[in-house]
């Protein structure tokens, strides 16, 4: 099975096959790691099939956007684009001005997916009346939202146009399973794929806790893989033969993209997923949306 997710034909746009991992930019732009190693390693993703890129006009004040454009230039239509919209800038006449900016920061004329970053004050529907704009504007192809929990998308599909979202960005790693329970069903009811932010944690001690557990380690051990490619392959498995999640790891270093890309190909037998529920095991009930 080739690792893909499948985005649906809407509003004029054809269905797309998009690699099941891509490639986030949360911290760049942001003087961590030398500009121009950021850009390197957007640049060797897209060499490794890693095409989706996302970003946000929050990242950084901008300069991630800055980051993505200075490594599209001249090769931007190797690249399936994502940005996100604040939520304060989301309103009927705010949001087309705030996607013209962020067009502007990625050097480009156009994204492929526009995203509300979080729900707001600004009523559902104005949101989508912008976003549609843009649409026939040919300034974005699709749009989704992203941090929207179960009773928030219930109320997105009931808008006039609402079913036209394209996907839902949350946060989703073995360790943090809570969307199992309701969100994640409820949209493959829809048949609305789900893009998996932080997919090896957030930096810090959860994310040395999951990489360091024993069970991890030692079945990535007996797959030939390190524990970042089993938590990457662990979240894009599919499910009833179907392949619904992206997640978008963030890499600076060289080899770390290579791993990435990697795990596009690794693939996780019916004992290995047992094992790692025993150790993580899924939610019993419904819990709040885990958001950083």
């Amino acid at each position: 099975m080739d690792a893909t997710v499948t985005l649906r034909a809407m509003a004029g746009q054809p269905a797309i096959e998009l690699p099941a991992i891509g490639q986030g930019t949360w911290y760049m732009g942001e003087g961590l790691a030398p500009r121009q190693d950021e850009v390197r390693a957007l640049q060797q993703g897209l060499e490794l099939g890693l095409t989706l890129i996302d970003t946000a006009e929050m990242y950084a004040d901008g300069g991630a956007e800055e980051v993505v454009g200075q490594a599209l230039k001249g090769r931007r239509e190797q690249a399936f684009l994502v940005s996100k919209v604040y939520p304060w800038n989301a309103g009927r006449q705010s949001a087309i001005q705030a996607c013209e900016r962020s067009l502007k920061r990625l050097g480009t004329d156009h994204l492929d997916l526009y995203l509300l970053h979080w729900p707001g004050s600004v009523p559902l529907d104005e949101t989508l009346e912008a976003f549609a704009r843009l649409q026939a504007q040919g300034k974005i192809r699709r749009f989704g939202v992203s941090n929207f929990d179960l009773d928030e998308m219930r109320e997105l599909a009931s808008l006039p146009s609402g079913e036209r979202c394209a996907v839902n960005q949350v946060l989703y790693h073995l360790g943090s399973r809570g969307i199992e329970h309701s969100l994640l069903p409820w949209q493959r009811q829809q048949g609305l794929p789900t893009m998996a932010y932080c997919p090896l944690a957030q930096g810090g001690r959860l994310r040395r806790e999951l990489l360091g557990h024993p069970e991890l380690q030692a079945l990535a051990a007996e797959l030939g893989a390190t524990p970042a490619q089993l938590l990457l392959a662990w979240a894009i498995r599919p499910v009833n033969g179907r392949r619904d999640v992206i997640a978008i790891p963030k890499a600076v270093q060289p080899e770390h993209v290579q791993q990435n890309a990697g795990a596009l190909h690794l693939r996780l037998g019916d004992e290995v997923l047992a094992r790692l529920d025993a150790a993580f095991p899924p939610p019993r009930h419904k819990e709040p949306l885990d958001i950083v």
